[in-house]
């Protein structure tokens, strides 16, 4: 099953990214097909892309003959499909909390940073660069503090987000403080999610997927 693996990604989205980590830390060999979410208006609003995911979002992996969209549904289908090294805990209340703390990211910060969000408050809303920049901040910010507190005060939280080997929670994080250094949030008040940064980033499987280790990777978007 893994050399039929397809990975439709744009290198420099957190969500692709969540993927790429995944899809790393199992082991598993797959194709990249970039996807430019800018170039000519998007690539993912063209009739192909659109036909395979009717969102005309990234990332979409296909797996031989099943089309997967939704980065966490796409994470969650690897662990199950390929379950070493778990990617959950073996127990309940681990599963929970590190769920719980995936989706601060995902179900809470990233969803308004997204790319489509801040093309809709440039236009109809005339947003400009400085006042998109403050939206991704404070949003993150908010999120970032409330991840802090539950990480650093949590006797569950070892050299990773969740005891000492990587988990859903941490393909949640690094690309969430990638994204806070590119948006330029100072990042002094969160310890714990640095010191997690820095451990994943010694770790392969998270180096490997960086957006500019990909071969669509550009010095500019």
């Amino acid at each position: 099953m893994a050399a039929d693996l397809v990975l439709y990604s744009y290198w420099r989205s957190s969500a692709s990214y969540r993927v790429r980590i995944a899809l790393n830390l199992k082991g598993l060999h797959y194709r990249t097909q970039a996807v430019h979410l800018v170039r000519d208006g998007g690539e993912q609003h063209g009739a192909a892309y659109a036909a395979l995911n009717p969102q005309q979002l990234v990332p979409t992996l296909v797996d031989g003959e099943r089309v997967l969209t939704q980065s966490m549904a796409i994470v969650e289908y690897l662990d199950e499909t390929h379950p070493q090294p778990p990617l959950l805990p073996s127990d309940a209340p681990g599963r929970a909390r590190v769920r719980e703390l995936a989706q601060i990211v995902g179900c809470d910060i990233h969803p308004l940073g997204n790319l489509r969000v801040l093309q809709w408050l440039g236009n109809p809303f005339e947003a400009g660069d400085e006042q998109k920049g403050n939206w991704m901040r404070h949003w993150m910010a908010i999120g970032f503090q409330a991840l802090e507190a539950m990480l650093a005060s949590s006797p569950h939280t070892g050299h990773y987000c969740h005891g000492d080997t990587p988990s859903l929670a941490d393909i949640c994080l690094v690309p969430q403080v990638y994204n806070a250094r590119r948006w330029k949030l100072p990042l002094g008040d969160y310890p714990t999610l640095l010191r997690i940064d820095a451990m994943c980033a010694a770790h392969a499987a998270f180096h490997a997927a960086a957006p500019e280790q990909q071969p669509d990777a550009q010095k500019a978007a």
